[in-house]
């Protein structure tokens, strides 16, 4: 049996068994959509390799964090929080939590220069809906979107934006900003990408960029919670 032969001999097997465990969701790094939205500019925002495991706080100390928290999950895998920890640890800002006691998780009270405060505090959604546990108790698959969110019960909508991600200089482009809150994707007036104009009724607002390279776009309004980054390369 060739080299090649035998390469495709194990390769197979070893593909169904990394599947298998992702489907029956065990704890294995897993690559999760992370972002973290921030009082006044977006904390983090790329994928992140995570798996369940202890997180420690300067107020909560160590707690396991796997999804078993509170017997959520029979099993452990990645979770919210763990995510959450991975992101500190690889671009070098800090988190704080206190004990969550009667759920066997952490209540996280500040995440980088952002920390609750009597009326504004930090919440969690997985792929744009709250979740119903904590975020250690909330286990998260490959893919997933996974938002911290600052002020997260007060905002009136929670942006998305899409739209074109290659254009020629000067061409218009049409891109759409809709409130991604429960995936309803209804259209919201009045936001900005900071480039000029305004969305319209349809949430839609037309652009065209002068100037070669690559842009990144938000969404902003004032009572709502910023957008994803939309990167545009105009050649």
């Amino acid at each position: 049996m060739g080299l090649l032969s035998v390469m495709r001999f194990f390769a197979l097997p070893l593909l169904v068994h990394l599947v298998a465990l992702l489907v029956a969701g065990a704890n294995v790094p897993t690559i999760v959509n992370l972002r973290i939205e921030g009082a006044n500019h977006t904390i983090y925002e790329a994928p992140i390799i995570t798996r369940g495991h202890n997180v420690t706080t300067q107020s909560a100390g160590n707690i396991h964090c796997d999804g078993t928290n509170h017997n959520e999950n029979p099993t452990p895998g990645p979770t919210c929080t763990s995510a959450l920890a991975d992101a500190a640890r690889l671009a070098g800002f800090t988190f704080d939590g206190t004990p969550f006691g009667e759920f066997d998780d952490i209540f996280i009270d500040r995440i980088g220069d952002t920390a609750n405060t009597d009326t504004e505090f930090w919440g969690i959604l997985l792929n744009f809906f709250f979740t119903p546990v904590g975020g250690c108790q909330q286990e998260v698959k490959a893919f997933d979107h996974v938002l911290w969110a600052f002020n997260a019960f007060s905002v009136a909508h929670f942006l998305k934006l899409d739209g074109p991600q290659l254009l020629h200089r000067g061409e218009h482009a049409t891109f759409t900003v809709v409130d991604g809150l429960n995936n309803t994707n209804v259209p919201v007036a009045g936001a900005s990408l900071g480039v000029g104009g305004l969305t319209d009724a349809a949430g839609r607002v037309t652009l065209a960029f002068e100037t070669r390279g690559l842009h990144s776009l938000k969404a902003t309004r004032a009572d709502s919670l910023r957008s994803n980054r939309l990167d545009v390369l105009v050649v």
